[in-house]
């Protein structure tokens, strides 16, 4: 299991890397093409997708993985059921479509938001073939398909945005995306869908998976209201600064805590019923993500500006504040996201849903003073909701693992401390006046040498554990 753990982590993390890289160098040549009007339209359908997206990839893959000898009947069984689902939600969105057009004030919504939304009956399929990756552990193969698709569509969308079609060189380009991930992994995979269906397999999963799915409606719903208000409360062009601003620390989530949760998740559902092994699971992945992800979003945080300016060029140096913001509330993610993997890994998906009950009514109300203020209060805000919100997935485990708050604690503060220390050092390199160019080289050597001499001066565990595997893997 040690070593599937360690091929996991590397070929899931070179899939992210690999993947968000492509996708990352495309979005800085379409925002250089397109507008932040494009841009900011294309996140306000994003808000009904995101949040439909639900009800078809969370939950029915999540009850596969979590399942410990699920087989072809229960695989295909979810695929069928996942499937429906994907088509009812369709129709649905399909029938709201001129509605939610009318709600913008925009009557170019309704063709646009009903094309894009064809990606969802897609991702239905792609919810299980990544289930069945992340079951056996077969990262390599999604490594394979998203480099595949994201150079693809990311070529395709650039090809369309530079002949002027504006903001169908997005739609077209996540549609594509999804196609080609789901073609890539059918041609891979051994497992297809098989003329097989068993309601007796298929209610247990049903049961968990609700639960999950009801968790991540709470949180896709809540998210996307953010976006929705912003969109109505104020310009296209002002979301878009948002949205952009919170782009950069969604990259740097996705590729490590991202990577982290894919593969802690199956690997403890493996465990779940040693809970001391469990716990000692955990324990060690917190402390590793928040070592490396808490240096990256502060010193992100420091060097904003130079970012913005020069991958993206001034139009975007409204982004910058929010991008920082964003980058202190993504730091705390990791708190909660490797939490909640382990409450769903031994089966307590009741907890996860009770967790989004309580914080959801403390993130209504942030958004509301936020909103009463300004498009940057919110960013505000939900930093503070990010804090709150990873106090709050740290309780359950205190019952449920014997993982107490203050053993919690000490294994996130010494991060935490030096990446505050490193921000404060790397941000004062901007009153030397230099070059922006110049001065982000200074700050990305000046970060590093900082975190990593103060690592090795107060001895963290989670330095001295990647240094000996990097040393042994030589």
């Amino acid at each position: 299991m040690k070593k599937k753990i360690f091929l996991g982590f590397f070929w899931k993390f070179n899939e992210q890397i690999t993947g968000q890289l492509v996708t990352f160098i495309v979005s800085i040549v379409l925002a250089r093409i397109l507008t932040p009007q494009d841009y900011g339209i294309v996140a306000l359908i994003n808000v009904f997708i995101s949040i439909a997206d639900v009800f078809v990839t969370n939950g029915f893959g999540s009850a596969l993985i979590q399942k410990k000898d699920a087989d072809d009947v229960d695989f295909s069984t979810m695929f069928y059921i996942s499937g429906i689902f994907s088509i009812m939600v369709y129709v649905v969105l399909f029938l709201i479509a001129p509605y939610i057009a009318k709600f913008y004030n925009n009557s170019e919504l309704t063709l646009i938001f009903r094309i894009f939304a064809l990606k969802l009956p897609l991702s239905a399929f792609n919810a299980i073939q990544q289930a069945y990756v992340s079951k056996k552990m077969l990262f390599q193969k999604i490594f394979v398909s998203t480099t595949v698709s994201s150079i693809v569509s990311g070529l395709i969308g650039i090809c369309i945005a530079y002949l002027g079609y504006g903001i169908w060189a997005l739609v077209v380009q996540y549609i594509l995306n999804t196609v080609i991930i789901s073609v890539v992994l059918f041609l891979q995979l051994d497992w297809h869908p098989q003329l097989k269906f068993s309601w007796a397999a298929g209610k247990p999963l049903l049961n968990y998976g609700w639960k999950i799915v009801a968790t991540s409606f709470l949180g896709a719903f809540f998210n996307q209201l953010r976006t929705l208000l912003l969109g109505k409360v104020y310009t296209p062009s002002e979301l878009a600064f948002y949205n952009r601003g919170q782009k950069f620390p969604e990259l740097l989530s996705q590729n490590i805590d991202g990577t982290i949760s894919t593969v802690l998740f199956p690997a403890i559902s493996e465990y779940n019923n040693d809970l001391p092994k469990v716990k000692n699971m955990i324990r060690k992945s917190l402390r590793i993500s928040t070592f490396i992800i808490m240096p990256l979003m502060f010193g992100m945080a420091a060097t904003a500006k130079p970012i913005i300016l020069i991958l993206l060029t001034s139009k975007w140096i409204a982004s910058v504040p929010y991008m920082q913001y964003l980058c202190i509330a993504g730091a705390f993610g990791t708190v909660s996201n490797t939490n909640m993997q382990a409450i769903s890994a031994i089966g307590r998906s009741d907890v996860l849903l009770k967790l989004e009950l309580m914080k959801k009514p403390l993130y209504l109300i942030l958004l509301i003073i936020g909103l009463k203020i300004s498009v940057l209060a919110v960013a505000y805000t939900m930093t503070i909701y990010a804090v709150c919100a990873a106090l709050l997935n740290m309780s359950p485990n205190r019952k449920l693992l014997n993982y107490k708050f203050k053993e919690q604690i000490a294994d996130i503060l010494p991060a935490l401390v030096l990446s505050i220390i490193m921000f404060i050092i790397v941000n004062s390199i901007t009153l030397l006046n230099l070059s922006m160019l110049l001065t982000f080289v200074v700050q990305i050597f000046v970060g590093i040498f900082v975190y990593v001499f103060l690592s090795m001066i107060f001895k963290l565990e989670a330095y001295k554990y990647i240094l000996n595997n990097i040393l042994k893997a030589r």
